[in-house]
């Protein structure tokens, strides 16, 4: 008995003395969004998103029909809201995605896929604390259709085509720039005068 509580506490003492050593190294170093989250703050994070889901809402299977209307529906709304962090095609290579702590996800692997269509629906109605996923659920039965569609639209982002791809670019939020750009496009196709600049250097904000 006495040699197994002696080896309890020397284990306690190790894990203490390597946390207490990998604390100081960290505010040594200081903390930056640039920086990969370690093995450990990602199995902490999935813990976390897992055990944060409503206990009703982990096994729940998407209640709202899947239907060309709703799919479409779901695709323009990700376009408009959600593309600026998890890209159209949702695997999160956009300039705010690849800077959040921790990085927009590739919603088309294994790690987000495999979620439940419940836990999915919960991060989309109620955010993820201390990560850049908001809350987007106010409580209402139009809120949940809306989050309910973007679940469907989650398990389709693995077989999104070019046309819908193309579809939604033409959906997502401009910048002033590229709003004057667009103007000056149609004034000259209007038979205005020929729009400023060179239309080859035009950004998008994906």
């Amino acid at each position: 008995m006495r040699r197994s509580v002696k080896l309890v506490l020397l284990v306690l003492g190790i894990l203490v003395l390597v946390g207490g050593a990998l604390f100081l190294s960290t505010v040594r170093r200081g903390f930056s969004t640039h920086d990969e989250p370690s093995g450990m703050e990602a199995l902490v994070a999935r813990s976390v998103r897992h055990w944060s889901t409503p206990a009703d809402l982990r096994d729940e299977r998407n209640p709202l029909p899947l239907t060309p209307k709703v799919l479409a529906e779901a695709r323009a709304h990700w376009a408009d809201h959600c593309a600026s962090c998890h890209a159209n095609d949702g695997r999160g290579k956009t300039a705010l995605g690849e800077r959040l702590y921790p990085r927009a996800p590739d919603m088309t692997l294994p790690a987000s896929q495999s979620l439940s269509d419940g836990e999915l629906f919960s991060v989309i109605e109620n955010g993820i604390r201390l990560t850049g996923m908001p809350g987007w659920g106010n409580g209402t039965a139009e809120s949940a259709y809306g989050s309910w569609g973007l679940v469907h639209f989650v398990r389709h982002l693995p077989k999104l085509t070019p046309e819908e791809i193309a579809e939604m670019e033409a959906l997502n939020p401009k910048t002033p720039d590229e709003w004057n750009q667009m103007q000056a496009e149609e004034d000259f196709l209007s038979g205005g005068t020929e729009p400023a600049g060179d239309q080859s250097n035009t950004t998008h904000s994906h």
